[in-house]
C-alpha cells in the first residue's frame, strides 16, 4: 500500500484542444473499493480514442474525420454533451488513459491480499451487467479514469497478471490495440483466409498483421509506400498503397479501422459472402452504402466495440507465450503528453507511442 496522498498525472478539464490537457502534482490517490486493486502504473500509451474523447469525437454531431479535430478540437466540442462512448456526458476532470501497465500495490475489500506485488495489465474494454440483461460497455480512462496518472484503480477481474520478460512500455503497447484487434478478428471468424487490413501501420491495424498471421490468414496491408517494408516484417504478405484503390471481389474478410470516402471501394473489394468489420473511422464516420450491393452479394457488415472477457485473457497468453511483439514507435514521458499526442496526429509513425509514467 502506498503512503502517499497525493499523486502526479494528467487530466483532462473539458472536450476541446490540447490546451484541455493539465499536468498536476496535487491529485488524491484513489483507494480500492470492494472489489478493486490500486495498480502503481509504470507505463501507459497513446490511444485514437484518447484524443477522440478528448475532442468529443464520439458526438452525432461531429461528423468529419478524427484528424481534423485532433489539436484544436471541434467546433462546439466544449458543450459536454454525447462525448463519450456511451453518449453520455463525461464528468470532468478525466484521467485519461486507455493503456495501463503497472503492479498492484493494495487491494480492496474481497480481493485476494496475495495479489499485491502483480505486474497486471488493465481490460480496455470494460462490460457490466444491466438490469435487463445486457450490458454497459465503457473503454479505461473515458468512462472512468485511466492510466494517465501515478496511480489507478480497476475491478480485479479487469487486472489480469501477466508474466513477461518484456518492460512495462513494451507491455502497456497491447492492452488497446491489440484487443480491439483481436475482438475484430474473433467477431468475424477470421481463419486461414484472405484478409484486408486497412489503417494498417497504427496501433490497431499493426496488431491486426500479427494476430490475423497468427490464425494463418494472407494478409493484405493498406500503407504508404515510406511503411510498407515495416508492415511486411510484421508478417503482411502484400500491401496496397491507400491512394491505389482496391482490387474488386479479392478479400474474404476486411478489417476496417478507416471508414470515409473509402467505403464504398471497401466493399466492392468484398468476395461475394464477404464480411467486413469495423472497430473505427478515422477518415469519417459518414459513408454511403447501396443496400442492393449489401443482400444481393450476400455480404456481412460487423462492428466491434463490446468484448467478451474470453478476448483480453487470450492476448494475455498470447503475450506470455511470445506470439505476438510490441510495436513501440517512441516514448515520451507523461508531463510530454501533449506533444505525444501532438505527434500520434501526424500519423508518421508505425506501432504505438507509449507513455513512460513511473520514474
Amino acid at each position: 500500500m502506498t503512503d502517499r496522498a497525493t499523486m502526479r498525472g494528467m487530466v483532462l478539464t473539458g472536450h476541446g484542444g490540447l490546451d484541455r490537457l493539465e499536468w498536476r502534482e496535487d491529485l488524491r490517490v484513489p483507494e480500492p473499493g470492494t472489489g478493486e486493486v490500486l495498480i502503481r502504473v509504470g507505463a501507459a500509451a497513446v490511444n485514437n480514442t484518447d484524443i477522440n474523447t478528448r475532442t468529443g469525437w464520439y458526438s452525432k454531431a461531429v461528423r468529419g474525420d478524427t484528424a481534423s479535430g485532433a489539436t484544436q478540437g471541434y467546433e462546439g466540442s466544449d458543450s459536454g454533451a454525447e462525448g463519450s462512448w456511451s453518449g453520455a456526458p463525461l464528468a470532468f476532470p478525466l484521467i485519461q488513459g486507455a493503456d495501463c501497465c503497472g503492479h498492484i500495490v493494495a487491494v480492496g475489500d474481497g480481493v485476494d491480499p496475495g495479489r499485491i506485488g502483480e505486474r497486471v495489465l488493465v481490460r480496455t474494454m470494460q462490460s457490466r451487467p444491466r438490469a435487463d440483461g445486457g450490458a454497459v460497455t465503457f473503454t479505461f480512462g473515458s468512462e472512468c479514469n485511466g492510466g494517465f496518472a501515478e496511480y489507478a484503480v480497476a475491478a480485479s477481474g479487469d487486472a489480469l497478471k501477466v508474466l513477461s520478460d518484456l518492460t512495462d512500455i513494451e507491455l502497456a503497447g497491447f492492452p488497446c490495440a491489440f484487443s480491439t484487434a483481436e475482438a475484430m478478428i474473433q467477431r468475424c471468424g477470421l481463419g486461414n483466409e484472405n484478409v484486408l487490413i486497412t489503417g494498417a501501420s497504427g496501433g490497431v491495424g499493426s496488431a491486426a498483421i500479427q494476430l490475423a498471421k497468427r490464425r494463418g490468414a494472407h494478409v493484405t496491408a493498406v500503407t504508404t509506400a515510406t511503411k510498407a517494408k515495416a508492415l511486411q516484417d510484421l508478417g503482411a504478405d502484400e500491401t496496397i498503397d491507400r491512394d491505389a484503390g482496391i482490387p474488386e471481389n479479392a478479400f474474404d474478410v476486411i478489417l476496417d479501422l478507416v471508414g470515409g470516402p473509402q467505403f464504398p471501394g471497401l466493399v466492392d473489394g468484398l468476395r461475394d459472402r464477404g464480411r467486413y468489420v469495423t472497430s473505427g473511422a478515422i477518415a469519417g464516420p459518414i459513408v454511403e452504402l447501396d443496400l442492393r450491393t449489401l443482400y444481393l452479394r450476400d455480404l456481412t457488415l460487423l462492428g466491434s466495440t463490446y468484448q467478451s472477457a474470453s478476448v483480453f485473457e487470450d492476448l494475455v497468453g498470447y503475450i506470455e507465450a511470445g506470439e505476438v511483439r510490441p510495436v513501440i514507435a517512441a516514448v515520451y514521458p507523461l508531463s510530454d503528453l501533449r506533444s505525444a499526442q501532438d505527434a500520434f496526429v501526424r500519423k508518421s509513425h508505425i506501432g504505438k507511442i507509449a507513455i513512460r509514467v513511473a520514474d
